[in-house]
């Protein structure tokens, strides 16, 4: 019996991961795409004096093609209070990996739609309290919106 080939798998380019970062003052969400770039998932929390270490080190280890930073803006679309320390984490990013892409997406409601995912999805009262949990899921939502806003641009 011949052997069926399969003709998707072929024409399937992997560049790289998409990684997210839902960068706070304290702590670090993080997430990050399969290498397809179908499904994003949580990766982890670090503390925010330790990103670029954590950064360097994931870098190294995985092919990553884009960075995406949530960007913290008002309802009004104006400038956050929170920006005062994301543009220079920003700066920073763009200058430590000059040669990577990196984009900012407007990270609006992530932190309330994490927590009610997490309530949801039967999350324990007592681990809706981490923090560190909290900001992961955040990253997450806020690459699997940046995916879609990309597919939605296809379209």
């Amino acid at each position: 019996m011949p052997q069926k080939k399969c003709i998707f798998a072929e024409n399937i380019e992997i560049l790289g991961r998409i990684l997210a970062i839902d960068y706070g003052q304290k702590r670090v969400g993080i997430a990050v795409t399969d290498p397809l770039k179908i499904i994003a998932n949580g990766l982890d929390t670090v503390p925010a004096e330790q990103i670029f270490t954590f950064l360097d080190n994931y870098l190294k280890a995985e092919p990553v093609e884009t960075i995406v930073v949530g960007y913290p803006v008002t309802l009004r679309n104006e400038a956050s209070e929170a920006l005062v320390f994301v543009n220079p984490f920003l700066k920073k990013l763009q200058l430590r990996y000059p040669n990577m892409n990196v984009e900012i997406y407007d990270e609006r409601f992530t932190s309330k739609m994490a927590f009610r995912a997490m309530i949801d999805g039967g999350v324990k009262k007592k681990d809706r309290r981490d923090k560190a949990l909290i900001d992961k899921v955040s990253a997450t939502i806020l690459l699997q919106s940046y995916m879609e806003s990309l597919n939605y641009q296809r379209l």
